[in-house]
């Protein structure tokens, strides 16, 4: 199982890395099909933010889903710490329901991450649309916000599953398709325990 580390806005010594490799090793024995582990270390420049200041984020490539764990702390070995731990509890979901649903193919999932546009002053030549699995960065205008877009293939699948995926993510919502409707959709946390579900009807004017 190959396991990739990058830093952005940072240096990852040799001593962090080999210190990641050993806490991933468990991995392997939650997810046996895992191929590929991606551990992104970022450093936060602003003092304000001294106490959140380092954030690892881990994403295991499964032939199933995608899971996702990350974490913040004032130093990067403990946010490994935090992130780690939730990623294990992740992976037990992911093995858990695989006993309970034998058989039954799990749906690849969908990543959402947030995107804007803001329309040029002058008209320029449209961009050419990404591919599944490609990425870009482009700056809001001329802010210093950056704007990161990723698209991700999917195919369509039911409430219960993207409420699946969602959690395995970590995220606040999920964007899929509904494979009951055919419609675009997103599913969200609510308060509590609860959940909701947007789709789009989409007409053609």
């Amino acid at each position: 199982m190959e396991i990739a580390i990058v830093g952005r806005h940072t240096e990852v010594p040799e001593r962090f890395r080999r210190h990641v490799e050993d806490k991933l090793s468990k991995v392997s024995q939650l997810a046996p099909r895992a191929q590929r582990i991606e551990v992104e270390v970022t450093e936060e420049k602003n003092p304000r933010l001294a106490d959140v200041r380092e954030k690892v984020e881990l994403t295991v490539r499964d032939k199933g889903p995608v899971v996702r764990a990350e974490a913040a702390a004032d130093d990067r070995y403990a946010a490994l710490d935090l992130a780690s731990a939730k990623l294990m509890e992740r992976l037990r979901r992911v093995r858990d329901r695989r006993k309970d649903h034998r058989g039954n193919m799990v749906a690849p999932p969908v990543d959402v991450r947030p995107y804007s546009e803001e329309a040029p002053a002058e008209p320029e030549a449209p961009a050419a649309p990404l591919a599944a699995g490609e990425s870009s960065e482009s700056m809001l205008g001329d802010s210093p916000v950056v704007i990161r877009q990723k698209v991700h293939a999917a195919r369509p699948m039911s409430i219960d599953d993207a409420l699946y995926e969602m959690e395995l993510v970590g995220h606040d919502f999920f964007l899929f398709v509904n494979s009951a409707t055919g419609r675009p959709s997103a599913v969200y946390n609510r308060r509590g325990w609860s959940y909701g579900v947007i789709e789009l009807d989409v007409t053609e004017e």
